[in-house]
């Protein structure tokens, strides 16, 4: 098969096609980062690097099999301004021909999310056999003018099915269409993916660099910003369970910055597109591995709290069945620690420096709290690990941000007829 794909970023399509078995002739990419192209051309030579989407010519491409894309998302988003696609006079733009006319007129766009129409205008260059389109969940009138434009009813897939990070997501396809009912109109057969039961845990790394920790300063300036303390927070909130010799039934909770329990204990939040902000509007998370008091009888465990240097949880016994708790959670300046409920991630967001932990998804071991490293955002989105590790740590987690989940487009592909 030939493949288009816009707005290529690290090439998460590209993997997608090798897992789902889809034998590749020609792969195109459209893209303007550098560092995102250094790592699929790192991970991919073959790669065929067509620059900006608004340069590419669909008529001189040889015959296209599949055109793939994610267009920009944040004039959409729910955690942006969601003017939709406009002008800076804000025109809105409702349909390609118009969208065609004001850009033969020379009118400039706001943000970038009009560039849906560039993806629309090589869709009907190209005219592939299959097509597909992700973007964010977004307001019901925005949904709809996309819709409309490529012709068939988004699919909304939680990544939180098969990684540790709930990304809610939408995705425009005409894979799986099949005729149905007495008049043969073409509906969806694309199911769920099967629910894996990844959560966070799963993905943590056993050995973390010193560098992606805070500092004790860095430590006491964030809680400054909190009512509570951390230990405070999470004493009030103590779940059932534990660990089995490390194993994955660790305790496990995430709670309010009040210090209450939330609903959802086994999913993390979504890894979103924040770097304009320095990712303060993102709802990423801390991640807290922190030890607990034990029982106090010495003949049943000893006295006093649990405390280790290494990272690492204590084997269960008698007297310690509450040994490690590990919360989810994210920092905001404005508003401090913010724990999550659901044992899963957030979502994967963009910062551009790698030294500021505001936005990051963050843990605590050991009254220690650290961001998330580069390979365990790699497993959030279903990569493999060190994929991006030809590039700065704050590339990759831009790069990852705005990537999709591997494993959800494998899940679409996999209704290819072969």
């Amino acid at each position: 098969m030939n493949v288009l794909s816009l707005f290529d970023g690290m090439s998460c399509g590209q993997q997608a096609l090798e897992r789902a078995g889809i034998k590749v002739d020609q792969y195109y990419a459209s893209e303007i980062d550098k560092y995102a192209m250094q790592v699929t051309m790192a991970n991919y030579p073959n790669t065929i690097q067509l620059g900006s989407v608004v340069d590419v010519d669909g008529y001189s491409l040889p015959k296209i099999d599949i055109i793939m894309g994610g267009s920009p998302c944040q004039s959409f988003s729910f955690a942006g301004k969601r003017k939709g696609m406009s002008t800076k006079d804000e025109q809105e733009i409702l349909t390609l021909d118009h969208y065609l006319r004001l850009k033969s007129e020379g009118y400039e766009f706001e943000g970038q999310s009009y560039l849906f129409w560039e993806y629309m205008r090589l869709l009907n260059e190209v005219k592939p056999t299959y097509f597909i389109l992700e973007n964010v969940m977004m307001g019901e009138k925005w949904e709809k003018v996309l819709s409309k434009a490529i012709g068939v009813n988004a699919i909304e897939i939680n990544s939180a099915l098969v990684s540790a990070q709930n990304r809610r997501r939408l995705y425009w396809t005409n894979i799986g269409m099949e005729a149905a009912g007495f008049f043969g109109d073409l509906e969806s057969i694309i199911e769920q993916p099967k629910d894996r039961d990844i959560l966070l845990r799963d993905v943590l790394e056993n050995e973390v660099d010193e560098k992606y920790f805070l500092s004790e300063s860095g430590i006491n300036r964030i809680v400054r910003h909190n009512n509570d303390s951390l230990d405070n927070n999470k004493s009030n909130c103590i779940l059932a369970g534990y660990y089995k010799g490390g194993g994955r039934d660790q305790q496990y909770i995430k709670i309010d910055k009040k210090g209450n329990k939330k609903g959802n204990q086994n999913k993390a939040s979504c890894f979103t597109a924040g770097g304009n902000s320095g990712g303060n509007h993102s709802d990423m998370d801390l991640i807290v591995h922190n030890t607990m008091p034990r029982s106090g009888d010495p003949k049943k465990g000893g006295t006093g709290p649990l405390s280790r240097t290494d990272g690492k949880t204590y084997c269960l016994d008698t007297g310690n069945t509450n040994a490690v708790e590990v919360i989810s959670m994210d920092y905001r300046y404005d508003e401090g620690f913010r724990p999550r409920q659901n044992g899963k991630s957030p979502t994967l967001t963009i910062t551009n420096d790698s030294n500021s932990f505001s936005g990051k998804p963050l843990a605590q071991i050991n009254s220690r709290i650290r961001r998330l490293t580069p390979i365990e955002c790699e497993r959030l989105q279903t990569v493999k690990d060190n994929y991006t590790n030809h590039v700065s740590d704050s590339q990759r987690y831009k790069m990852l941000g705005n990537g999709w989940t591997v494993e959800v487009i494998t899940h679409i592909f996999k209704y290819i007829k072969k």
